[in-house]
């Protein structure tokens, strides 16, 4: 163990608290210490039903048994998991996690043309997957090296019967996570040594480009941000006191690295909720809960807002909303703060940075449209298009260094080095700004960026000016080829309300913009595009 760090000189940061990013040789170390401190505790809650630190630790280590003794699996062997947020997600992966294997973790909605890539792209032949899911996995598996099929139905991981998917016709007679556990506890487990490179999840970025690629991430990677996370919230959490709210996936790195990693070495009883999309259900469970700590996306945090009855919840114990994934807009923010009583907390990072790279401090009373300053032992700079840094103000692709950045992409070193600088800063691909207090504001993406007439637009700005109009619910937008500016900027909105037309939409934005940001059209839609987390999928509306 190395001697205790604080952040360097050259990280201007205002999260002064000394941290060690070699504390532990894993998250398994982690796992484990929790356990012990916290074996009464409730850990994960979903449909009523509960598991203590002490059952987590117990069940997953007859899965890990049952994956090390029956299915011959060795350290550094890929298992893909395949859920919801529901109890058996927590167990498989510990124990997955404790046998030394590497999680691939695999969205439950995908296409059989996405799951086919992944499973083969990660090279793994075991995977749990929720009974909902298995006819995808259906039509693909004979072209895949999946052999062992393991299914996880919603009441497994307690043992209590509860309404689930059937499982397809073709997996009828294969193991469910149930039997695993039962055949787990008789078995012997011998615990590998589990080292700070070691990977720990194979993380699949969305593919936005192409064929979505496997973010190689280690223990250490982890272990790190973790610790930058306790750092950042350093005095604002109660050991075994909280009440987390985890409606994002657990298979994305947010919720994974947050709230199913970070707050469950705090001892932080999670709330998982498997279908956030049912809003009025959403609302109904939480008024369940004096919960301290909700994260989400900002079209989760909208969706909330105009669902009935969120504005009656108690917020008497409420202490943070962390918003990341795509740009909180200042409007949501706002509202947020009139039923809640604070700002949406803001912070910024990707499935390739484990993931915060940065985050707004945790006493913020102000809104800074910034996505905050630099986690501790975290090196950014902007860069242009020839690898030299911006002036101050001045947009740059904002590039990263630090012990939280990925190994690279699995098996792909051409990728890899396309993504790193000479001296092993990572480029992230989003345009930033950095002001004279440090924040970093997320412009947008580089892809996404809109070329009128030579001119720079960020859709990202246009949208946060679009969403302050009363009656307008969402909005998303993007470029559309035009035959004059060779791209022109296209709205597609969401409204409540008939007075919001495509002419007080550009009356608006003509007074808080330069002409040429202005939406040249305005299309009404009844819903966004999005993607399984919330993010709208800009991709999808282009030349729409």
């Amino acid at each position: 163990m190395t001697d205790t760090l604080s952040a360097p000189a050259w990280t201007p940061t205002v999260f002064t608290k000394p941290i060690n990013v070699n504390g532990y040789r894993s998250v398994v170390e982690i796992f484990e210490e929790a356990n012990g401190r916290f074996a009464d505790n409730v850990a994960f809650t979903n449909f009523g039903q509960s598991l203590t630190f002490k059952d987590v630790d117990e069940k997953s280590r007859a899965v890990a048994a049952y994956l090390q003794n029956e299915l011959g699996l060795k350290k550094g062997d890929r298992v893909a998991i395949m859920l919801p947020n529901i109890l058996a997600f927590p167990v498989i992966m510990f124990g997955i996690l404790r046998a030394g294997l590497v999680q691939v973790n695999v969205n439950p909605l995908y296409t059989p043309r996405e799951l086919k890539h992944q499973l083969n792209d990660a090279d793994t032949d075991t995977i749990f997957i929720f009974s909902g899911s298995s006819p995808t996995l259906a039509e693909v598996v004979a072209d895949t090296p999946i052999k062992n099929v393991l299914i996880a139905n919603v009441g497994d991981a307690t043992g209590v019967d509860m309404p689930s998917p059937p499982a397809h016709e073709i997996f009828a007679d294969r193991l469910t996570v149930k039997n695993v556990l039962a055949k787990g506890e008789q078995l012997e487990f011998t615990p590998p040594q589990i080292n700070p490179s070691d990977l720990i999840y194979l993380q699949y970025t969305g593919g936005t480009t192409g064929l979505s690629k496997g973010a190689a991430l280690s223990h250490g990677n982890l272990v790190a941000n973790i610790a930058q996370f306790d750092a950042a919230t350093d005095g604002f959490m109660r050991a075994g006191e909280e009440i987390v709210i985890t409606a994002l996936p657990l298979y994305h790195i947010f919720a994974l690295m947050v709230n199913c990693l970070s707050f469950y070495w705090l001892g932080s009883q999670n709330v998982l909720i498997t279908n956030p999309r049912d809003m009025p259900g959403f609302v109904g469970e939480l008024k369940n809960w004096k919960f301290s700590v909700i994260t989400g996306v900002n079209t989760l945090f909208n969706g909330l807002l105009h669902t009935p009855g969120f504005d009656e919840l108690d917020f008497s114990n409420y202490k943070f909303a962390m918003g990341g994934g795509s740009a909180i807009q200042r409007a949501i923010s706002d509202k947020w703060k009139q039923v809640t009583g604070h700002h949406i907390i803001e912070g910024y990072g990707l499935s390739e940075t484990s993931p915060i790279l940065s985050v707004n401090p945790f006493d913020s009373t102000e809104f800074t449209e910034t996505v905050g300053q630099s986690m501790p032992m975290t090196e950014i700079k902007l860069l242009d298009a020839e690898d030299n840094e911006v002036p101050l103000g001045q947009p740059g692709e904002l590039c990263a260094r630090g012990p939280q950045i990925m190994q690279g992409y699995w098996r792909k070193p051409d990728a890899t080095a396309a993504v790193m600088t000479p001296d092993g800063f990572f480029r992230t691909g989003d345009i930033a700004i950095m002001d004279k207090r440090n924040n970093f504001k997320i412009v947008d993406r580089k892809k996404d960026m809109v070329l009128v007439s030579g001119f720079n637009v960020y859709p990202a700005e246009v949208e946060a000016v679009i969403a302050e109009i009363k009656g307008v619910v969402e909005v998303a937008v993007a470029g559309t080829s035009d035959d004059r500016t060779g791209e022109a900027v296209k709205a597609f909105v969401v409204r409540s309300s008939e007075d919001v037309t495509p002419e007080a939409v550009q009356e608006y934005c003509h007074k808080a913009m330069a002409a040429y940001k202005v939406p040249k059209h305005v299309e009404f839609l009844e819903e966004l595009p999005k993607s399984t987390v919330g993010k709208i999928l800009r991709r999808e509306l282009r030349d729409k």
